[in-house]
């Protein structure tokens, strides 16, 4: 359950949004086909929602289902029997998201609205608490700026969300590490006691031909996470910089004895100075919780840096987790998998985005954003998914 405390609306009077033209997949021009060959081939693809001209609206691609809910409420009127007669537990949230992502419009006051404007019809009344701990005060920044920022791009805004909290690379970390050999000596890479246990417990991975910005290991013993899914729960190991050799020498150390099956690092300077440097890959949370715990007293007082949009493991903000996500039914080939937080910031850039060109909305952009990925099964209060969100299981 998403805890996304949502009114009662399937009885209200519903209108498809005018601002979007519905087209079947092969009634679009070749070079649209093209782009979106990779959903021709789920049976349950439709076509997309074509914005008519220009503004705030992004082309949206739509089940049969939605496709035939939108051709019927061309015209207003109360949703169709069928969709009321069949009303499960989450057809109130499904078509409260189909408002919210300006699919639908409800009517509310004489007129239709969607979108940010439509909040108050939506969402029940409740105080949102403050955020508590160094990450959720990050994550809240990091949203705060994004809203600041003149981007409309959904993907560039993503980007700059993403990369919040980076410390810039001055002149001194340019310097310190300038080469591939100045990181790994840093860090401590090969240092004998490192070395050891690297070579005893791990495999380094390489890909040939590709220049990868990451110090990577794969377990000699523990296997990966289902194939679907990218690699599981993720630990975050955000110390500052300079504090990195001890906490490399520590992590490599805890983990010889855990159940981790990956993990990597920072390979260049700008890899160090992101706040998710240092990430370690497991199957389940708890085995993941183990490790952090004997982490958290190996690296007591070790300076956090601080991964926003991760959920905490401690109150210093150095080590927080979250999970990749299932690969999602109708994803395109050429948009690449989605880790975690990126998974979270696409979908905060698009709520923020669509709330900042709503002109009628009831809330500020940063805060409509939380609202809607709530509805995605994410705890926005702690940033940790919740049940329902697909986690990996043994």
């Amino acid at each position: 359950m998403n805890n996304a405390s949502l009114n009662p609306i399937l009885e209200r009077v519903f209108r498809s949004n005018p601002a979007y033209e519905l087209v079947a997949f092969d009634r679009l021009p070749l070079d649209r086909q093209e782009l979106f060959a990779d959903l021709a081939g789920d049976s349950d693809f439709y076509g997309l929602l074509l914005p008519r001209g220009s503004g705030a609206h992004s082309i949206k691609s739509v089940c049969r289902e939605t496709a035939q809910l939108v051709r019927t409420m061309a015209q207003s009127g109360p949703l169709p029997r069928n969709v009321l007669d069949n009303a499960r537990e989450n057809t109130n949230q499904a078509i409260a998201e189909l408002v919210l992502d300006t699919v639908l419009e409800v009517e509310h006051e004489g007129r239709f609205v969607s979108g940010p404007e439509a909040y108050p019809l939506i969402y029940a009344a409740h105080a949102a608490p403050a955020p508590d701990g160094l990450l959720p005060r990050i994550s809240q920044a990091a949203l705060e700026y994004g809203q600041a920022l003149a981007i409309d791009d959904p993907v560039r805004l993503s980007s700059r969300l993403y990369f919040y909290n980076r410390i810039p690379l001055t002149s001194f970390w340019a310097r310190r590490l300038q080469t591939e050999g100045a990181v790994s000596e840093f860090l401590g890479v090969s240092a004998a006691p490192n070395i050891r246990r690297l070579e005893r417990n791990w495999s380094c991975v390489e890909s040939p031909g590709v220049h990868n910005p990451w110090f990577q290991w794969q377990s000699r013993s523990n296997r990966a996470a289902d194939d679907k899914r990218r690699h599981g729960y993720k630990l975050y190991i955000s110390p500052r910089p300079e504090a990195l050799s001890v906490a490399f020498s520590a992590v490599v150390d805890v983990l010889q004895d855990s159940s981790a099956h990956f993990f990597k690092v920072g390979r260049n300077a700008a890899g160090l100075l992101r706040p998710d440097k240092f990430v370690v890959y497991f199957r389940d949370f708890e085995p993941l919780e183990k490790t952090a715990r004997e982490l958290a007293l190996r690296l007591s007082g070790c300076a956090a840096h601080g991964v926003p949009f991760t959920a905490a493991l401690g109150d210093d903000g150095l080590l927080s987790w979250g999970v990749d996500p299932l690969p999602e039914k109708g994803a395109l080939s050429w948009q690449g998998p989605e880790s975690w937080r990126l998974w979270v910031t696409n979908r905060l850039a698009v709520g923020l985005v669509s709330a900042r060109n709503n002109i009628g909305g009831a809330l500020q952009p940063w805060k409509f954003a939380l609202e809607r990925l709530r509805l995605e099964n994410v705890n926005t209060v702690t940033w940790a998914p919740r049940e329902g969100f697909g986690l990996p299981s043994a």
